[in-house]
């Protein structure tokens, strides 16, 4: 496999709206450049002052050099059955791909960010970008800011990290969709235009059937995920099927989540239900020992008639909250079967259990804090507005609980608060409360923090 390693000078901006000035491609083999084209190109607007002091490419320099288009057909050519490779690749990638779009033309490759690589690769660097990076590995820029200066210091890197993985870049390649593989009336320029935020994806098949509801906080990126998939049988079967795609942006995390088991039990699209299993085979059980502790434990939903005090879609994430809420609530590692002893639990030896696995502690200002943790995570009483970002940066999602069942929500102006909380209820939509709603709320409040909890009965 061959990799082209390019570096371009634009007139700045985004990749929308930015015009190359220079480019360089250097062709690599993973053991030497083994071929290299470098060009100023005239951009056909103004350069900004600030970009010709950082540069040195001003008007003057490129007024007799190619225009894209011109060398267009060259770029295709160099870079035919190779990986783009860039730091920052982002840029320079979408950079090239909006000037060959202006021209009625696809280009797309796979693609290797430098950046995101050596992070991963050569961890433990105060900084990655070029310049500093290139300094600390003892890479000499020749021409900082300059096409072929960068891009030659960028392949010097290339070449180490090649070293370093014994060529082995499969976890940092991004394949580009393949239009071949894909229903015929799916618009790629819509599917480009999807926002990578927070919200729920709905594919439709050519008949306008929904077909499958998901949610991401990161819509573009999941969406190109289903497209690209080729490992399974139902992915591919999928893939094919999706005609048209619709997102909904929820700014909230949770808006997304909750919404999305909304609308999948109201609409049953067909592939949900082909995926159809139980989403939280693991729940929070406890009981009172013979010593009169409350005991805490992970274990499968399907052994228990009783619902758990909250449910996670792995043992490992019912383990991980467990030991989050040991910390939290000062709780004993032994009594929340996460360490096997005869004797005193771990935390006990380093003095952070206060001895309830040797019957030091008493019983009931232990189970005190275990209740009070039940009582966090279940939201069994009281009412409450969850408040968490918006959909914008005016405004602010609002999820209403009462005694810990969904009863709306919605979004408010970001200064809502200025109004009575008896008109908050004005911005919410009402919802059916149901178990899964419940679940969701539950786990999600026991793992994410960066959200407001209002208790109405404090106003």
């Amino acid at each position: 496999m061959h990799y082209v390693i390019i570096d371009i000078e634009t007139t700045g901006g985004s990749p929308k709206n930015s015009k190359i000035t220079e480019i360089a491609m250097y062709k690599h083999d993973g053991e030497k450049v083994i071929d290299e084209y470098i060009t100023l190109l005239d951009p056909q607007i103004p350069i900004p002052p600030f970009i010709v002091q950082l540069t040195g490419i001003s008007d003057e320099m490129v007024r007799n050099a190619p225009k894209f288009y011109e060398i267009a057909k060259d770029i295709v050519e160099f870079t035919r059955d190779c990986v783009f490779v860039a730091h920052n690749v982002a840029f320079d990638y979408g950079v090239i791909r909006e000037e060959f779009k202006s021209l009625g033309y696809d280009y797309r490759l796979p693609h290797l960010c430098t950046v995101r690589a050596s992070r991963y690769i050569i961890p433990g660097h105060d900084s990655y970008s070029l310049g500093k990076l290139s300094r600390s590995l003892g890479i000499e820029i020749t021409a900082r800011h300059r096409a072929g200066g960068d891009a030659l210091a960028t392949a010097h890197l290339f070449g180490m990290l090649y070293d370093k993985t014994g060529g082995d870049f499969k976890n940092f390649v991004t394949q580009e969709i393949n239009p071949k593989q894909l229903h015929p009336n799916l618009s790629l320029e819509d599917l480009e235009a999807i926002p990578n935020k927070t919200g729920v994806y709905k594919f439709f098949n050519e008949f306008n059937q929904l077909i499958y509801i998901g949610k991401s906080v990161h819509l573009r990126k999941r969406v190109d995920q289903h497209l690209k998939n080729t490992k399974t049988k139902k992915g591919i079967q999928m893939q094919k099927e999706i005609a048209r795609v619709e997102v909904e942006l929820t700014g909230s995390e949770l808006i997304a989540l909750l919404q999305e088991s909304y609308l999948i039990k109201t609409h049953q699209p067909v592939y949900n239900r082909m995926l159809r299993r139980n989403s939280f085979p693991y729940g929070l059980y406890h009981y009172v020992d013979n010593s009169g502790y409350e005991r805490l434990y992970i274990d499968r939903t399907s052994r228990h008639q009783e619902i758990p005090v909250t449910s996670f879609t792995t043992k490992k994430e019912g383990t991980v909250f467990l030991e989050r809420m040991v910390e939290r609530y000062d709780l004993c590692m032994k009594l929340c079967d996460l360490y096997q002893s005869s004797s005193a639990c771990f935390r006990y030896t380093v003095k952070n259990c206060l001895g309830a696995c040797i019957q030091e502690e008493a019983n009931v200002s232990y189970n005190r804090r275990v209740q009070c943790m039940i009582d966090d995570v279940t939201l069994r009483s009281g009412k409450y507005f969850i408040v968490d970002k918006g959909r914008t940066k005016q405004e602010k999602s609002l999820i209403k609980i009462e005694n810990g069942c969904l009863i709306g929500m919605g979004y408010a102006p970001f200064d809502f608060k200025r109004n009575p909380i008896e008109h908050w209820d004005n911005y919410l939509d009402l919802y059916e409360d149901n178990r899964d709603s419940r679940t969701i709320l539950k786990l999600f409040l026991s793992k994410n923090e960066k959200h407001e909890l209002i208790n109405i009965m404090d106003l």
